[in-house]
């Protein structure tokens, strides 16, 4: 049974991309319209008018929205089709189902708890899985349900299998809140759902592991943290969300980890939001974000 998120009652998003060209915002909002929506946001962008893709993110009210949903998706479809625009169309009172993988550091972990339980996050946690014990009994003061699954020597297809044992239609995205685990192309096959990772570097510089120490032995003046989607290229997915930190000659690499995870927390946290919120639309190797910052 679906959770409902009574402050979006009656809100819907809905997410177009394809092909730029004229007419396409004037059947978008004729489209919401005719299905007796009112549009609370609208945010949009062109990579070019001329042969260019177009994106748009458009947040409409309606009043019994659950019970008009089909009728809905039926003329947007109908509407969409002959621009060739791909699109979504998704309940804003329902939050999505996030399964949280992590390792042994738990401080992304921690943050995503306390951000969901403050109701920062738009988001129902079914399950925390890891593949070490130690945070444990902390995600189980959340009320949350913790599965260890143990994941050791090189291959991890016994571990994964468990895993997609777990998720399968019981999640619509997962976070890898420092999960120290390589993923296979194999899972995200089979797992079908969106994966998100933080990476504790800038990307592209620092891919893999230990990239605070590359960081110090390398001199650097900043750190910084990479939110991305996970694909079979190893910390090469699309980009959701970076940020930085100063750092100094004079700290070490545990300084710098220290300073880093301030970082990352922040930056994983953000990122969850807006693709919690459908503001995250992937083109490629590409995101277009419609943030709520300034």
């Amino acid at each position: 049974m679906a959770v409902h998120h009574d402050a979006h009652k009656d809100h819907a998003c809905l997410t177009i991309h394809g092909p730029d060209q004229a007419g396409l915002v004037a059947a978008v909002t004729a489209l919401i319209t005719r299905n007796k929506g009112n549009i609370v946001t609208l945010d949009q962008y062109s990579s070019d008018p001329e042969g260019g893709d177009f994106f748009q993110r458009v947040v409409f009210h309606r009043l019994d929205l659950s019970a008009a949903m089909p009728e809905i998706e039926a003329d947007v479809e109908k509407t969409l089709k002959p621009f060739g625009m791909q699109w979504t169309l998704t309940d804003q009172s329902i939050p999505k189902r996030m399964a949280i993988l992590v390792s042994t550091s738990d401080h992304c972990l921690l943050e995503l708890l306390w951000r969901h339980r403050r109701g920062e996050l738009p988001v129902t946690i079914p399950m925390v899985i890891s593949n070490h014990t130690n945070t444990a009994e902390d995600v189980r003061t959340f009320g949350i349900p913790f599965f260890h699954v143990p994941s050791q020597g090189p291959d991890k297809s016994e571990a994964e299998a468990k895993i997609l044992e777990l998720v399968k239609d019981n999640v619509d995205f997962i976070v890898l809140a420092r999960y120290m685990q390589i993923i296979s192309e194999d899972f995200l096959d089979k797992v079908g759902v969106p994966v998100i990772n933080i990476h504790h570097s800038f990307l592209p510089a620092f891919i893999g592991a230990a990239p605070y120490r590359k960081a110090k032995e390398r001199g650097v003046k900043l750190i910084g943290a990479t939110s991305h989607y996970v694909t079979k290229d190893l910390d090469e997915g699309p980009i959701i969300e970076q940020d930085v930190a100063r750092v100094n000659h004079a700290m070490t690499a545990a300084d710098l980890q220290a300073r880093g995870a301030y970082v990352e927390r922040a930056v994983l946290s953000r990122a969850v939001q807006w693709h919690a919120q459908d503001r995250v639309i992937r083109k490629g190797n590409h995101t277009i974000v419609f943030t709520d910052r300034p």
